[in-house]
């Protein structure tokens, strides 16, 4: 599986970005995202964002599992709210993508089951949001960070890999 990590500030400005790879079954860390799509990571990412407000309503919870798809690369959206309202969305892609007959838009689903995610790997994405978050709570409480800017440490930076190589 490849993934795309990306944290979205309160004004739907991206605060920081990381590409990383599986490291479960012999996987190296390595994304692989075809290089024709890899493009298409942040728009897929920020447009899941009107499903994201809509839903983060809808219950109390701060992990939010599967919120969207994107049949025409088989990338699947998952997203975790933080209490300063951060959002956490991973974008996550099979290794084995088959690319549907109809490639023409997002799709928006909320209510479709989350088979294509298993148990096992929502429960590794939640225990992956969940370390991020604590690392995440540690870096802005630094009184030179200002809100809404991005993160660019390179300890946090080390903290998410480390957080993608023991969950994902």
């Amino acid at each position: 599986m490849s993934y795309y990590f990306v944290i979205i500030g309160t004004k739907d400005n991206p605060l920081f970005e990381h590409e990383f790879g599986t490291y479960r079954q012999g996987g190296d860390g390595i994304s692989r995202f075809r290089e024709d799509t890899r493009h298409m990571n942040q728009f897929v990412a920020h447009a899941s964002l009107d499903i994201l407000e809509e839903v983060q309503w809808a219950g109390g919870q701060m992990y939010l599992k599967t919120i969207d798809r994107y049949p025409p690369t088989g990338s699947t959206i998952s997203a975790f709210i933080t209490a300063a309202n951060a959002k956490f969305l991973l974008l996550h892609q099979p290794n084995n993508i088959s690319t549907t007959s109809n490639p023409s838009s997002l799709t928006a689903n909320r209510n479709a089951p989350t088979s294509t995610t298993p148990a096992a790997t929502d429960e590794a994405i939640k225990n992956f949001f969940n370390d991020v978050y604590d690392s995440w709570v540690k870096t802005i409480m630094n009184p030179f960070w200002r809100v809404d800017t991005p993160v660019r440490s390179p300890v946090f930076r080390s903290r998410v890999a480390a957080s993608a190589k023991k969950y994902l």
